[in-house]
């Protein structure tokens, strides 16, 4: 199975995030990506709906439920939200779906700062592994890969896709530019 292009999904994505918040009546949508791939893929997406609006930004770390297990990562950084969340529509994005976990802490997260009237959900990929239901309002692509398998987004630019095997010294690395 070979992994598709993230430019190729990012304009499908763009003409279907476009579709939906016409169809739901939402025009100054606030766009806020998970930190890191979810930045990367919400600066291409944004680039690619021609929006020039602020991207507020979200480390989740402190909200991961696994984040006593697991400890904190080294690059944790501060959430920035240079808007009000109060009352607003935001579009989420996210890289990888995988469980569920980071969006549900995503969610913890936003809901501190305030109630927002809806959250839509994009995802570059959904890795069809849900442990949370929770599913992308958009997405780019659906996998399904080996219970040793994980797909890695790396950037900023250009954003290529890389098919890791869980546990080995080498990954097995597949370019998608």
């Amino acid at each position: 199975m070979s992994l598709p292009n993230p430019a190729d999904l990012i304009a499908q994505m763009a003409t279907a995030l476009t579709t939906r918040l016409q169809a739901r009546g939402i025009d100054n949508p606030r766009f806020i990506g998970i930190r890191t791939g979810g930045v990367w893929v919400a600066q291409a997406l944004m680039e690619a709906l021609g929006q020039a609006t602020e991207l507020g930004t979200l480390d989740v770390s402190f909200y991961r439920d696994d984040f006593s297990q697991n400890g904190l990562h080294p690059q944790v950084r501060p959430s920035s939200l240079p808007f009000e969340i109060e009352g607003q529509h935001l579009v989420l994005i996210d890289d990888v779906l995988m469980s569920g976990r980071t969006v549900r802490a995503a969610l913890n997260e936003l809901f501190d700062y305030g109630r927002p009237a809806s959250v839509t959900l994009v995802s570059l990929l959904d890795l069809d592994a849900a442990e949370l239901p929770i599913r992308p309002d958009v997405v780019g692509a659906t996998l399904s890969l080996a219970p040793d398998e994980r797909v890695k987004l790396l950037g900023p630019t250009p954003l290529t896709l890389e098919r890791q095997a869980i546990g080995a010294a080498a990954s097995l690395q597949e370019s998608t530019r």
